[in-house]
């Protein structure tokens, strides 16, 4: 009699998951401090987006006033199903592109895979499925590089267009306006429970392959200049580089913003990564957080992955969770 050979789980070959892995946002702009001037003596082309406030990606402008995005992407896996993971990471790396109001156009691939340790036959469910995205995107797939890593890791470098006189971008937001938010937070707590116990949500994995695609274009149709994506930094961390990027305050009600089915009761179980704790460490400073308990305050910091577009103004079905006021002691205010 033969053994059935035992379901491999991804997510236990990697020390994190997702976008949580990222490096801590204060460690980060340490680390790019003073690159932000840094060009070069005869540029080919002008850079339009690059370092200052944090955008979600470079745009450089191009004849008949159209731009290039241009995006990378990636990490460990954040599930254990290899054609799911890279759907995930996919979907992730265009969003970059929508959050500037753009279309990706082609993506290479970027995979680290411990060949050793898993078989090939996985790294091809995870290029599958990050290319069905893509395709799904109307984002040509066209090579990419791999190396052998120690953990498994996916993503995407991904080039698209926009018009350069309607790109979105962090620094744009304006007192008056309302804040939208396009997919619910919770991603993060639900997928340390995963990671921990297995348990898939798949209303989390349904809402990490969802491409941001619709939610950009109405953002363009609605003429709004300010936003970006929510993923590693969590709703606050994301929302106070856009405000302080912008010269206001960010208004948070807290009981408008949305949540994913089992979220709260994953973070009552103590699912909560370090880069979610992080987050809240690194925005609490500049965050007014008094009207809140703790545990709410670690959900609007809860590191996302592949989460929506956070909005200055209102796109046809996203929630408005605040609005943008001149700027006040805190550059964050969640009542």
């Amino acid at each position: 009699m033969t053994t059935a050979p035992a379901r491999i789980r991804l997510t236990q070959y990697a020390h994190g998951g997702g976008c949580a892995c990222k490096i801590p946002p204060g460690e980060l702009e340490a680390v790019v401090a003073g690159l932000t001037a840094t060009g070069p003596r005869d540029p080919a082309a002008e850079l339009v987006v690059g370092l200052d406030d944090g955008d979600d990606a470079a745009v450089v402008r191009i004849a008949g006033g159209q731009g290039l995005v241009l995006t990378t992407d990636f990490f460990t896996p954040v599930v254990d199903d290899a054609h799911t993971f890279g759907r995930i990471a996919a979907a992730n790396a265009l969003s970059d592109v929508y959050a500037m109001g753009g279309t990706p156009v082609v993506a290479v691939n970027l995979l680290g895979w411990p060949r050793d340790a898993l078989p090939a036959e996985l790294a091809a469910e995870v290029l599958r499925g990050g290319l069905e995205v893509a395709q799904e995107a109307g984002c040509h797939v066209g090579g990419g590089h791999s190396i052998d890593d120690p953990e498994p890791k996916y993503g995407m470098a991904v080039t698209g267009v926009v018009d350069v006189d309607r790109v979105i971008t962090n620094a744009a937001a304006v007192a008056g306006t309302p804040l939208s938010l396009t997919k619910p937070l919770g991603v993060g707590v639900l997928n340390s429970r995963m990671k921990a116990t297995g348990e898939v949500s798949e209303e989390a994995v349904a809402s990490m392959t969802a491409l941001n695609r619709d939610a950009g274009r109405a953002a363009v149709a609605a003429g709004i200049r300010a936003g970006t994506d929510v993923t590693g930094f969590g709703l606050l961390g994301h929302l106070y580089k856009m405000a302080r990027a912008s010269g206001v305050t960010a208004v948070v009600d807290a009981a408008a913003v949305p949540y994913l089915a089992g979220a709260r009761e994953a973070l009552a179980a103590g699912f909560v990564s370090g880069g979610t704790r992080r987050n809240l460490d690194w925005v609490r400073p500049h965050v007014d957080l008094s009207a809140v308990p703790a545990d709410e305050a670690l959900l609007l910091a809860d590191a996302q992955t592949s989460g929506g577009l956070l909005l200055g103004g209102e796109v046809p079905g996203a929630p408005v969770i605040g609005e943008f006021v001149p700027r006040q002691e805190h550059v964050v205010v969640v009542r």
